[in-house]
């Protein structure tokens, strides 16, 4: 379905007539379009992962992380307040991204950790609990 014929059902969906209600939901419309195709999605793991392996990145590669998955800042807003492009930090926080991978891979801290949480947390008897630590801590 192209673009216009979703922003005119939208409008006649709505009872719209008048044009700039009608303008109002295409560029909305538009928005959610390119922002769909331009946002980098994040991976929250990505966070945990930081936690864990975030001394072994460089200082530049862990700050700007940090403020893209912890902050919640935009790539925009990191480039500006770095005073680099865009695409820079991009690429910083994709090869960090995959460091912080590829340590997970090779050492599997994060995931047993949050494994031995999750277990503590849960609400089966002392006795799974138990057994099920065993299990985790057999594999390190």
């Amino acid at each position: 379905m192209s673009t216009n014929i979703f922003q005119y059902k939208k409008c006649k969906e709505k009872n719209l007539t008048d044009a700039y209600d009608c303008a109002i939901i295409t560029l909305a419309v538009k928005q959610k379009t390119l922002q769909g195709v331009l946002a980098m999605p994040k991976d929250l793991s990505v966070s945990a992962l930081l936690d864990f392996y975030g001394p072994f990145l460089s200082e530049k590669q862990r700050n700007l992380l940090h403020h893209y998955y912890n902050e919640d800042l935009s790539l925009s807003e990191i480039a500006e307040n770095e005073q680099i492009t865009r695409q820079g930090v991009r690429d910083l926080i994709k090869r960090g991204e995959l460091q912080l991978k590829k340590y997970e891979e090779e050492c599997g801290w994060c995931e047993k950790v949050l494994s031995l949480q999750a277990t503590l947390d849960s609400d089966t008897s002392t006795e799974d609990k138990l057994d099920k630590i065993k299990e985790i801590v057999n594999k390190f």
